[in-house]
């Protein structure tokens, strides 16, 4: 990346580790794994953790042990094989212990277990074993029941460990090779079965269905066609296909996700560090209440049991269990939080910064209109896309797809010559054709109509591609980086989840910025900013309150990494961005962000509320334990109901609170999307009639006005009838109360009206055209049906997502 002025420290500090993330795992063995380290036969050694999972594990046994076998030597009035195996209790969890202080001594935390050890070594010394015994298989099993909570709340993240991609299948010399995920090369021919994970990136040849839920959340199969790209980390959810390699096991997808998923499991977060501080005050307190409880009775025994009652497992457990379980439930929801710092920073975020192009808008072009002059609008795309099938245009990509969407069927071209950035020449079917930019296409002077189409796009942001075909006539392809249906209603849910101020910071020209910004309802329009400049633009904001930087792109990278909290669209962009970023989207849809603010606030208040309930239910036993009412037996009982309580209170950060998730209805959302798309060109259409009606021939008018009509009554009114009894029903099943789509309804009657009137009048023009005085009630329709069927569109379209997938975090 060019350097466009100093180093921010921030950004520097937080970029410096980028290079090479990746590689940290390496594809031998079976597939992907995390590097370990091996004894020399090739096993894995267990971890650290590991090893001391498996010390409290046993340590609970033995304890648990002890305390029957003591239990029943009891019984049976043998008192000192009952003193001497409760000893024996207390000192078995006692060694352990010690070296857990003495480690978080020498690493300057603040041991808030020296409570317990207090209070196990005050029972062996007063002769107190059984409460010594029950405060260690308190501990213990305090210990063992975190390791569990927190178990439970990675299984989400480390289901996608689990299921990396491992083997791959590869066409060598006319037969097929089972072979080690890590040696398929870019350009490797790969045969992907039923059910099986795709192992790397690459690109389908043929027809493939892909359950890409893991990596999208969509939960309908999607279709991919021959030239598409695959994704590593899908599913084959149909019959065999062939898949062209287009990277390594390490470079892929899925590895990419694998490493974010690591450090969110790894990190250890600042609530944590705000539960040790809380210990910092409350380990004194317990002291001086200790000791005043054995100035003032005399008895050093009511100071063990005030010992007991604090021994302080609400600090230590519940706080980590909270924020791992928040983490799990945005895992879940597509949102990859990397680790319990950037949890806590999100939930306490009140600036957002966001990219524009790939973040509020779609980030790929999309044909929203084609003119044609003296020439059918759909031979026009036709003949283009078929031109464009060989180009190397990004734009080249848009108008075929365009026309394959309508179902046209393309031709192969001949004589192609293409200049890079200008346009393309060449044959189809007989035809010499050029696409391009206005002076490539015609170079003569353009037509005034071409003119004004141009000049109107320009204005709002839009791109223009000219399409001349020699000899015959031409016509303009308008594109679009259309706004993302779900950007409105996601701006609405922030503020409402605490964001208080929204700035769009982009690159682009302020022309093609501030409409975004308008329609989303930001604060700020930042236009025309560098990657430095926007790296400015957050550490300003920074001064105002703790910020989040939303963006898709490599040149989003250094703003991500200066933002208090960096949230990335990892279902597309690059991995540098991805890297940069405290949170990472994993399915498309920019909605998620506004659920893992509510998560990770949901679990810092269920973390705060664990901690201060734990220490205040301990401080009321200390107070009962200094007055004498509890004996040190019963104090470590009453801890041990604490420890469970303020466990169990944190592990509801796991769900959704009690709102009821509703059951989505994804197809009929989906299919009126997609009709949307369609009709949108079509609609852009009417305006652009409206605008030029009086410079056409009557019978060329006349054409157009009965094409118009036709469009109304074969397409956009049966549409329009179609969603009122299909997809309004859903809309009020999902939001409930007496008449959710009242307002929608509204729309669809002033659209069948205006629908009629232009109908009616159609039916009125005479033969050679319309006269002079119809063209001013054409037009007053045309402009109106364009005006509201643009704004009922994207009333529509927010809807459409909710019933996508309706939730609640």
């Amino acid at each position: 990346m060019e350097e466009t002025g100093p180093k921010d420290p921030v950004t520097s500090g937080r970029l410096a580790d980028l290079e090479g993330k990746l590689k940290r795992y390496k594809c031998r063995g079976r597939g992907i794994v995390m590097e370990k380290i091996a004894d020399p036969a090739g096993t894995p050694l267990p971890s650290r953790e590991t090893k001391m999972h498996l010390l409290h594990r046993a340590v609970l046994g033995v304890v648990f042990v002890g305390i029957v076998a003591g239990g029943v030597a009891y019984l049976i009035g043998n008192s000192s094989a009952t003193d001497f195996i409760w000893a024996t209790t207390i000192l078995v969890a006692l060694i352990p212990l010690s070296f857990t202080i003495v480690h978080d001594i020498a690493r300057k935390r603040v041991a808030v277990d020296f409570i317990a050890l207090l209070a196990m070594a005050g029972s062996l010394i007063l002769g107190e074993y059984l409460a010594g015994a029950v405060i260690a298989l308190m501990l213990s099993g305090g210990t063992t029941l975190e390791n569990y909570a927190a178990a439970r709340a990675k299984r989400d993240l480390t289901a996608l460990l689990e299921r990396a991609p491992k083997v791959a299948h590869r066409y060598e010399n006319g037969t097929l090779a089972s072979l080690n995920v890590s040696e398929v090369r870019p350009g490797d021919r790969l045969l992907v079965k039923p059910g099986e994970v795709v192992p790397v990136d690459g690109t389908v040849t043929g027809l493939a269905v892909l359950d890409e839920s893991t990596l999208t959340g969509e939960s309908r199969p999607v279709e991919k066609g021959d030239g598409d790209s695959a994704r590593s980390g899908t599913v084959n959810a149909g019959s065999p296909f062939d898949l062209i390699a287009s990277a390594t096991a390490e470079e892929s997808t899925y590895a990419a996700i694998i490493d974010l998923v690591r450090k969110a499991q790894a990190s250890r977060g600042p609530f944590a560090r705000t539960a040790d501080r809380f210990a910092v005050i409350f380990l004194p307190i317990t002291l001086v209440a200790a000791g005043a409880a054995w100035i003032f009775s005399g008895d050093p025994v009511r100071a063990l049991a005030v010992v007991v009652v604090a021994t302080p497992c609400p600090l230590i457990l519940a706080a980590p269990v909270a924020l791992v379980s928040g983490i799990s439930r945005a895992a879940r929801r597509g949102a990859v939080i990397k680790g319990g710092g950037a949890l806590e920073a999100l939930a306490q975020s009140e600036i957002l910064l966001m990219d524009k192009t790939g973040t509020l808008t779609e980030g790929t072009p999309i044909v929203s209109m084609v003119e044609g002059f003296e020439f059918d609008s759909s031979e026009l795309l036709r003949l283009a896309a078929s031109l464009d099938q060989v180009s190397h245009h990004p734009y080249g990509a848009a108008i075929v797809k365009a026309a394959r969407d309508r179902g046209l069927a393309l031709s192969l071209p001949t004589q192609v010559q293409e200049e890079l950035g200008t346009g393309i020449e060449g044959v189809v079917d007989g035809r010499q054709v050029r696409v391009g930019r206005a002076d490539w296409a015609f170079k003569e002077e353009l037509a005034a109509p071409l003119k004004h189409i141009r000049r109107r796009a320009t204005l709002e942001g839009k791109a223009n591609v000219f399409v001349n075909v020699l000899g015959a006539a031409g016509g303009v392809l308008i594109l679009d980086d259309p706004l993302r249906s779900d950007a409105p209603r996601t701006i609405r849910l922030l503020r409402g989840a605490g964001i208080r101020r929204v700035v769009l910071v982009t690159g682009d020209h302020p022309d093609v910025a501030d409409p975004v910004g308008n329609a989303v309802g930001v604060d700020q329009v930042l236009a025309e900013r560098s990657p430095q400049e926007k790296v400015d633009a957050v550490m300003a904001e920074k001064a105002n309150g703790k910020t989040v930087m939303v963006g898709d792109g490599i040149n989003d990278a250094p703003a991500l990494a200066a933002a208090d909290v960096g949230v990335a669209l990892g279902a597309r962009g690059s991995a540098a961005h991805s890297e940069a970023a405290d949170v990472v989207l994993t399915v498309d849809r920019l909605d998620r962000l506004s659920e893992a603010i509510s998560i990770a606030q949901r679990s810092r208040r269920i973390a705060l509320q664990s901690v201060i309930a734990g220490m205040a239910l301990s401080t009321v036993g200390m107070v009962f334990a200094g007055a004498g009412l509890l004996v040190p037996v019963a104090g470590a009982m009453v801890q041990e109901a604490i420890d469970v309580a303020v466990i169990l209170n944190a592990l509801r950060a796991l769900g959704g609170g009690r709102r009821k998730q509703v059951v989505s209805e994804p197809e009929i959302g989906e299919r009126f999307r997609l009709q949307h798309r369609l009709l949108l060109p079509e609609v852009e259409r009417l305006r652009l009639v409206a605008d030029r009606i009086d410079g056409l021939a009557p019978e060329a008018s006349l054409l157009e006005l009965r094409s118009i009509g036709e469009f109304l009554a074969e397409e956009l009114l049966p549409h329009e009838a179609e969603e009122e009894s299909l997809f309004y029903p859903a809309v009020a099943r999902l939001v409930g109360g007496s008449d959710p789509t009242a307002t929608m309804i509204r729309a669809h009657r002033e659209i069948r009206h205006l629908g009629r009137l232009y109908l009616e009048l159609l039916k009125d023009l005479p033969a050679g055209g319309p006269r002079p005085s119809d063209i001013g009630d054409i037009r007053r329709i045309l402009y109106g049906l364009h005006a509201v069927l643009r704004l009922h569109f994207a009333q529509e379209d927010e809807s459409y997502l909710s019933l996508q997938e309706f939730s609640t975090p």
